[in-house]
């Protein structure tokens, strides 16, 4: 691959992240700031939604019909305008939210379009593509670096960036910039031009026969029950560090990205020696321990504790459900490989990360009754809700996969991402 088209796709993906860096770890806290304490879930909800409706847009109409730079060019200039609406709409709760439902169902398709361009127009998929992703992690981190350190030069002194609507502005302005270069980017024709495509095979329902064993379905149950409590630390971390003192709340949480781009490298390494079982109970061990670290650290607060939870999410992300993109890679055949891949998608991201969310609101509204925030001993009791229920799923998955397929049989060259 010419270093030209390498560093054209690098930026795409780059921009990509940054927009859903630059809102999706500071929403929570703009609308507690703004009266909308008891809401912050809806944001994480209306996220999963557009997520299950994302793979029927791009199965039966972006792959079929239109050139994937277009649709990708399209759908970031209306996410833009929707955006920045959104931040007009704060005195109004079901507006905001609306709003924000319609700019996920612009996003949220525009991920496997990014993923579809780059596949269409490199060589080696298990050599480049990871080049060109890592960029995406990176603009994750820039966009909280900016905004905690470059943000806070635009605000008054007794106001923390993340308070104002600065981030939902500038991720308006990133998704504008996108899409108009989206319309640069390499032709790529609909890859699905001309062929019968059946709600069966983009839900996955002909994948999961195909790949039906007790252990997959171990393994697909697993991952469903534990994007139950991930839903809590995407929404509720950055209130929670804001009530615990932290000043740089977006930069505070890229120590996570920057710790996901530091195991994945380590991936292929663990592989060989843990075998795919414990890969994927190290992940969801690694939810256990950053809840927990969160609950013991919130009554002083203790820095330390809450910023190794933060740095767990390498573990947590990479052992887990990279390891997970993997073992289904592994056990599907060329022709169904884009369906399953699809199906775990739809599982923990969607439905997974969806009920997560309503159960995470339910929990912290509980907790927080008609008061603004938690007390730093709330926080103590809520983290241990999502910690409990993340060991549980863990002993379940111990005890009932067997699956070695890839304890036998991967090599380095199999496994690196």
């Amino acid at each position: 691959m010419n270093r030209l088209l390498q560093a054209k796709l690098s930026l795409m993906m780059f921009l990509e992240f940054f927009i859903w860096g630059a809102w999706y770890s500071t929403v929570a806290v703009y609308m507690t700031a703004n009266g909308m304490e008891s809401l912050t879930h809806w944001p994480f909800t209306v996220n999963p939604i557009a997520a299950i409706a994302a793979p029927f847009f791009v199965g039966l109409i972006a792959d079929r019909y239109f050139a994937t730079e277009k649709v990708l060019g399209v759908l970031h200039i209306l996410g833009a305008l929707f955006m920045f609406l959104t931040p007009m709409a704060v005195n109004s709760p079901l507006l905001f939210i609306l709003l924000l439902l319609a700019y996920n169902l612009c996003y949220m398709p525009t991920m496997s379009l990014a993923n579809t361009l780059s596949f269409h127009h490199i060589d080696d998929q298990e050599k480049d593509f990871p080049i060109i992703r890592v960029f995406g992690t990176i603009g994750w981190i820039v966009a909280g670096l900016i905004i905690s350190f470059v943000l806070g030069i635009f605000v008054a002194d007794n106001l923390k960036p993340e308070q104002t609507a600065l981030p939902l502005y500038l991720t308006s302005a990133a998704s504008l910039l996108l899409g108009i270069y989206s319309f640069t980017l390499p032709h790529t024709p609909p890859p699905a031009a001309g062929e019968k495509i059946s709600v069966r095979s983009i839900v996955g329902i002909d994948a999961l026969k195909q790949l039906g064993s007790r252990s997959f379905y171990v393994f697909l149950f697993s991952s469903f029950l534990i994007c139950i409590p991930l839903a809590a630390y995407y929404n509720f971390t950055q209130i929670f560090l804001g009530n615990a003192g932290f000043d740089n709340i977006a930069a505070t949480l890229t120590i996570g990205q920057m710790s996901e781009a530091l195991f994945m490298v380590l991936i292929p390494a663990m592989f060989i020696r843990l075998g795919v079982k414990w890969m994927l109970a190290a992940g969801m061990f690694a939810w256990v321990l950053r809840y927990a670290l969160f609950a013991l650290g919130a009554t002083e607060p203790t820095v330390w504790m809450i910023i190794t939870g933060i740095a767990l999410h390498g573990i947590c992300y990479d052992f887990f459900f990279v390891t997970g993109q993997i073992y289904v890679d592994k056990k599907s055949t060329p022709a169904i490989r884009g369906q399953a891949q699809g199906l775990i998608i739809l599982i923990t991201y969607g439905v997974g990360m969806l009920i997560g969310a309503q159960v995470a609101g339910q929990v912290y509204n509980s907790f927080l009754g008609t008061a603004s925030s938690l007390t730093l001993s709330q926080w103590y009791d809520f983290w241990w809700i999502p910690a409990i229920f993340a060991i549980a799923v863990l002993i379940f998955f111990i005890i009932f996969f067997n699956d070695q397929v890839l304890d036998e049989d991967a090599t380095a060259e199999d496994i690196a991402v």
